[in-house]
């Protein structure tokens, strides 16, 4: 019996050591209200040339911030997909969603067309139960640049990366509203 003593206690070792190795992946969901396929009457084209991210954001870990000065990178809890790649789809989505009468595209859609450019400094959660979504966007409308900061907080009523990612969606659907409201400004 003693003989098989070190061979069962390797056994509930690995056991133990690989259940700590779950991995959960997230992607940002885009909400669903009135989608609606887009066609342009009046040729008014957008599109959503880059999503630009930090290096810290740019890895496969959800971000958190731990204090003023540190961020953590999560070893199990990461992006399904290049976060870059899912915040220009969701907000190609969420723009489509918010500007009837426009098609919006992650492709060039011809020669008259605005651009839109977004520099993301901040997606992530914070230790005081907020997530944080900040940067810059700058829009070439017929050849006028419009470059508008914004940051966005808003606070957890849940614990947990869930629904952290969720509020996260949610403050960058925001960020398209705010986007599409200016464009409605637009002549």
């Amino acid at each position: 019996m003693k003989k098989w003593l070190p061979v069962v206690m390797a056994c509930l070792l690995a056991a133990c050591s690989s259940s700590g190795d779950n991995k959960t992946y997230y992607q940002l969901p885009v909400s669903q209200a009135g989608v609606q396929s887009t066609a342009s009457q009046g040729g008014h084209l957008l599109w959503v040339e880059q999503v630009n991210i930090p290096d810290y954001l740019a890895g496969n870990g959800v971000v958190y911030q731990t204090s003023e000065v540190q961020y953590v990178i999560a070893n199990n809890n990461l992006w399904a997909s290049p976060l870059d790649q899912q915040l220009r789809t969701t907000l190609v989505a969420n723009l489509s969603n918010q500007l009837p009468g426009w098609v919006v595209a992650s492709q060039p859609l011809g020669t008259d067309q605005d651009t839109l450019n977004v520099n993301v400094s901040g997606f992530h959660g914070r230790y005081d139960g907020t997530v944080v979504v900040s940067g810059e966007w700058l829009l070439n409308h017929r050849g006028q640049l419009i470059k508008r900061p914004f940051h966005i907080e808003m606070k957890q009523q849940q614990d947990g990366y869930d629904a952290m990612v969720k509020l996260l969606a949610q403050a960058w659907e925001q960020e398209a509203k705010a986007i599409s409201q200016e464009m409605n400004r637009l002549p």
